[in-house]
């Protein structure tokens, strides 16, 4: 032994003489003046007990000590460490070292060992128990004193041997040499200790729990229904320790249990509707995770069969499987079941795009692993929502044979396709798409279909490959996922722009929407003055008939007369041809007046502008405009009639003074109220021509020129509808306003017919104020011509002059006294009229009492009347 000793000696001294000259070992020169000093260090490292408590990573090794340089200052001998750690761990092969990580680490405790023993020369030495200064962290015997340098080495190996041998080293107690078992013996009490508290052995409880994992009971471990999991036996006598990691460890069985349930009960109903094909990819992913877990228990299983040794024995070596390595597997598979076992309690009752919305709120988490782990997830489970969305966008197509998707489709007729055949879903819109792109999936879609069903057109499917290929992407299956919402996005602004623009085209170009709306204001709104005047000039004496006497036939071809009979003829055959007459469900009493209008065939796709309930309101707008045109014309004819009997008036000579004033006075009276009632018709009419229909034209023209889809189009024209039906006084907040206006053409066509009656009776006395001065024979002539027969009683030809003027007076006076009733009347209901336009919403209205008012007449009047 000391002949071993000496040569172990003699190869450290030749070792440190190498490292310290940096020469060959055959070279004779003096040693360095710390040769002994160093001498003693190597030999205390070589009786040292260091045994690392970390893992074995040379590059987490490596990483430590560059960053202890640095943080010392020292970033250029950080550098350089990284450098030569580079050199030193790529070289593999023979002469390379294998236990890179055990070199690293002596050199580090080396390190720390310098620096503590610096640190505690200026400290004192406390000796108390196992600890001494003759000791360090880092398991290194202290360094002999300074006083004993004179002593050999040989001699200080030997002691140190011989201290080791005898149980101390260095005032720490060494069990590594128990020549009396001390520590066998404690090792085989402590184990015998174990035994009696544990009737079950380990390795049978990790066997157990592992079938748990699997949902499979196990001897000692079995699912417990009242406790809603898996449990050790309360007769199976296990320390308590032990049996709550049990129960810890069994969690994950019971989370596998509802995960595994939850898919074996989806796949048993599919293809059932509540579960569809967003179900069926979140299951088929839920079972990819098992099978990767599937994988792991397979792994330990096959560790849980080596025997776990004893305290007695080495546990740093030996692959086997213990409850606490057990713990250790199952962290991260406990996390991700956990996980998938929350998803499954969610998304039992949702389907669909509510389903991928609820785990994709799971996916916002700061956990890295459960991130990636839900982002992994998703891209199955969204891969059937993803794809119906490339479908509709680029194909039109609805495939969604479970209702999974966000977008409904309904059977509807044709031209209520775009307005009704498709709708959102709110409750199968995920979260991770925003409700105006969902919206604009919505109508991307929804344009294909109305271009090839309504519109009879395929050019939109070139539309929808330059979207594909504008966004990067192709037209077939798979092309987008989950994470990828700038890439759908993008897909849908350009399918969306191309195919809206297609759209407008076919519309603006193939079906002329724009020649159309001109047509529907041209005609039912009366814009087209020569037809209006004519057809109201042919039609008028058929209209004055009982409405259930009129032909529809008859008043068609009037319509055709006028049409040829003015600049009409020289608008669009197709235009024309829609244009008809339509009667008006009529009740007892009424006159052709108020039943005849005017109507537009608007066919597809046109029908999907001028629906059935916005010809309804261009209807009630005709029919107001047509009653505006009609007490317009009235007032024409009354004063046609008015001005000869003016005239010829002044020619009664042979009356008294007294009737020939009051025939003067009875025509001023009727031209006054004639004035009154012109001026406020023509200023209505101004108003709803001019600052009503051609301003609401000009607006509604601009905002087609700028309509960038059908949606805009169509809010475009109803705010053009909307704009005449308010300013035309036939909104809902001008009923009493309405309803005013109507009372007024009432009385103005009345009017008309007094207006009439005087005229004729005007005409009638000429004739008789000529008549009385002929022989006998001309006055039967005069009442023949005049269906009169001389004999018969109140004849006015068979009557002398005095009759004649007193018949002429009296019917003067009645006429007055009518002229005055309308009048007052009038002027009661016009006061009502004006004092309501101040208070009307519309800026508009307030523009038409400008005009009705314009010189203040009304409003100095006002005080005076009320």
């Amino acid at each position: 032994m000391e002949g071993v000793d000496h040569k172990v000696t003699d190869l450290v001294k030749e070792l440190v003489l190498r490292l310290q000259s940096n020469s060959e070992p055959n070279q004779n020169t003096n040693p360095p003046p710390d040769f002994q000093k160093s001498l003693r260090y190597a030999l205390r490292i070589l009786s040292s007990r260091m045994s690392p408590s970390i893992a074995a990573d040379s590059a987490a090794m490596a990483e430590s000590i560059k960053r202890h340089l640095a943080t010392q200052g020292k970033s250029s001998e950080a550098l350089t460490f990284a450098d030569l750690y580079s050199k030193f761990a790529s070289k593999t092969g023979p002469g390379s070292i294998n236990n890179k990580w055990a070199v690293l680490y002596l050199l580090k405790v080396i390190s720390e060992d310098r620096r503590n023993l610096k640190n505690n020369q200026s400290d004192s030495r406390v000796s108390s128990g196992f600890f001494t200064s003759s000791t360090t962290p880092g398991g290194l015997p202290a360094l002999f004193d300074a006083k004993s340098n004179d002593v050999s080495s040989n001699s200080r190996v030997l002691r140190s041997r011989e201290s080791v041998e005898k149980g101390w080293s260095n005032g720490v107690l060494s069990v590594s040499k128990d020549p009396k078992n001390i520590r066998e013996l404690a090792f085989k009490k402590f184990v015998d200790l174990l035994k009696e508290e544990n009737e079950v052995a380990e390795e049978v409880l990790v066997r157990d729990v592992l079938y748990a994992c699997q949902g499979i009971d196990g001897k000692y471990v079995k699912f417990d229904k009242n406790v809603d999991g898996y449990v050790l036996n309360d007769s199976t006598k296990v320390p308590r320790a032990t049996r709550i990691m049990v129960r810890k460890l069994c969690e994950l069985g019971l989370l596998f249990r509802k995960v595994k349930g939850y898919i074996s009960e989806s796949m048993d109903r599919f293809p059932a509707e509540d579960v569809g094909t967003v179900g069926q990819a979140f299951c088929a992913a839920l079972q990819d995770e098992l099978s990767e877990y599937y994988k792991l228990l397979a792994v330990l299983e096959s560790q849980s069969v080596n025997p776990i040794p004893s305290f007695s024995e080495s546990g740093s070596s030996g692959n086997y499987l213990s409850l606490r390595r057990l713990s250790v597997w199952f962290a991260e598979p406990m996390v991700k079941m956990r996980l998938m076992a929350v998803l499954v309690d969610k998304c039992r009752v949702l389907r669909g795009g509510a389903m991928a919305g609820a785990i994709h709120l799971h996916a916002q988490h700061g956990d890295p692993l459960v991130h990636e782990f839900m982002k992994r997830l998703l891209r199955r489970v969204c891969s059937p929502l993803f794809e119906m969305v490339r479908s509709w966008v680029l194909e039109g197509e609805l495939e969604d044979i479970f209702a999974e998707f966000f977008i409904l489709a309904q059977p509807v007729k044709v031209e209520s396709l775009w307005r009704e055949g498709y709708r959102l879903h709110a409750g199968m819109l995920p979260s991770f798409i925003s409700q105006s792109l969902a919206q604009r999936i919505l109508r991307t879609g929804k344009s294909i279909n109305f271009l090839r069903v309504c519109c009879e057109d395929r050019g939109w499917a070139d539309a929808a490959m330059e979207a594909a290929a504008a966004a990067g992407m192709t037209t077939g299956r798979g092309g987008l996922g989950y994470g990828e919402t700038d890439a759908l996005e993008t897909l849908v602004m350009e399918a969306a722009k191309r195919i809206d623009k297609h759209l407008l085209d076919v519309m603006y170009k193939q079906y002329k929407f724009k020649e159309h709306c001109l047509a529907i204001k041209r005609y039912l709104l009366l814009g087209q003055g020569d037809f209006v005047q004519y057809l109201m000039d042919i039609v008028g004496p058929e209209l004055s008939e009982p409405a259930n006497t009129i032909s529809s036939f008859k008043l068609a071809g009037l319509l055709e007369s006028a049409v040829r009979s003015s600049n009409a003829q020289y608008d669009d055959r197709d235009v024309l041809d829609r244009l008809r007459v339509k009667m008006m469900p009529h009740g007892t009493g009424d006159r052709g007046w108020d039943v005849f209008s005017l109507d537009y065939d608007a066919r597809v796709p046109l029908d999907t502008v001028f629906t059935e309930s916005v010809m309804a309101r261009y209807l009630r707008i005709f029919n107001f405009l047509w009653k505006l045109r009609r007490v317009e014309h009235a007032l024409i004819g009354a004063w046609k009639a008015m001005k000869p009997n003016c005239i010829a008036s002044l020619s009664f000579t042979k009356l008294q003074g007294a009737v020939k004033l009051q025939l003067l006075s009875t025509l001023r009276r009727c031209q006054v109220l004639w004035d009154e009632m012109n001026h406020f018709v023509s200023n209505l009419q101004y108003y709803i021509m001019f600052e009503v229909l051609e301003v609401s034209w000009s607006d509604f023209s601009n905002e087609m020129d700028v309509a960038k889809d059908l949606d805009d189009l169509l809010a475009a024209h109803e705010k053009y509808l909307h704009s005449i039906v308010e300013k035309s006084l036939l909104g809902e907040r001008s009923q009493p306003l309405y309803k005013t206006l109507f009372v007024l053409f009432d009385l103005i066509l009345r009017f008309r017919s007094h207006a009439d009656r005087l005229c004729e009776g005007i005409y009638e006395l000429q004739a008789r104020t000529v008549g009385s001065s002929l022989p006998s024979q001309d006055k039967t002539k005069l009442g023949r011509h005049l269906n009169e027969k001389p004999s018969e009683p109140g004849s006015w030809v068979s009557d002398g002059r005095k009759a004649l003027t007193q018949r002429a007076s009296e019917f003067l006076r009645n006429m007055g006294q009518d002229l005055d009733a309308i009048s007052k009347e009038y002027s009661s209901v016009l006061e009502g009229f004006i004092s309501q336009l101040p208070v009307q919403q519309h800026i508009d209205l307030k523009f038409l009492l400008f005009r009705l008012d314009f010189t203040e007449f009304y409003s100095r009047l006002r005080p005076v009347v009320s």
